[in-house]
């Protein structure tokens, strides 16, 4: 977990508790807990909207590979640069 051992993550509370008080830090965390809800809410729906666009696509069948990509870029950046000489 990010590399915090339980000495680290007392250490955080004490000072969020010297900072916040303590009867602000259940609202923090209530809060702070929604706002990460929320997050893994949108990413969850914005994958799921990913891949209905591209099941909706004519070859969803058998997505590109990368090197597919690339070199059917490069084949239009050959073709462009003939083309302006």
């Amino acid at each position: 977990m990010l590399g915090l051992g339980t000495p680290e993550l007392i250490a955080i509370l004490a000072i969020a508790a010297l900072l916040f008080g303590g009867r602000k830090l259940p609202e923090i965390g209530t809060n702070l807990g929604k706002a990460i809800t929320g997050f893994k809410k949108g990413v969850k729906e914005l994958e799921e909207t990913g891949r209905e666009i591209v099941e909706s696509l004519p070859d969803a069948d058998r997505p590109a590979e990368i090197s597919e990509i690339g070199e059917d870029s490069a084949a239009k950046g050959s073709r462009r640069r003939e083309r302006d000489l």
